[in-house]
């Protein structure tokens, strides 16, 4: 059965990975944040993934990064090109 908000399972398996450090969960996050559809609110799918692993420690090194991404500012659109040009 696949899961639709963890698809490959990497920040489920995030959290088995003994002595896991917080730069191999963030390269995870990236990992799972670059298999997420253009268009999708990241930042409810990050909070659905911090609700589904609310019993893993707090200090939790994926957790932490979790955390990070939902209090970090969405980043800016770009502006400007051909699109920016026609009225």
């Amino acid at each position: 059965m696949r899961d639709a908000l963890d698809p490959k399972g990497l920040i489920r398996e995030s959290y088995r990975i003994e002595g896991i450090g917080a730069p191999e969960c963030r390269s995870i996050f990236l990992d799972w944040a670059l298999g997420v559809p253009l268009g999708t609110d990241t930042r409810l799918l990050v909070q659905e993934l911090l609700d589904r692993h609310a019993g893993e420690p707090a200090d939790h090194p994926m957790t932490l990064t979790l955390r990070a991404a939902l209090t970090r500012p969405a980043p800016a659109r770009r502006r400007g090109g051909a699109m920016g040009r026609r009225s």
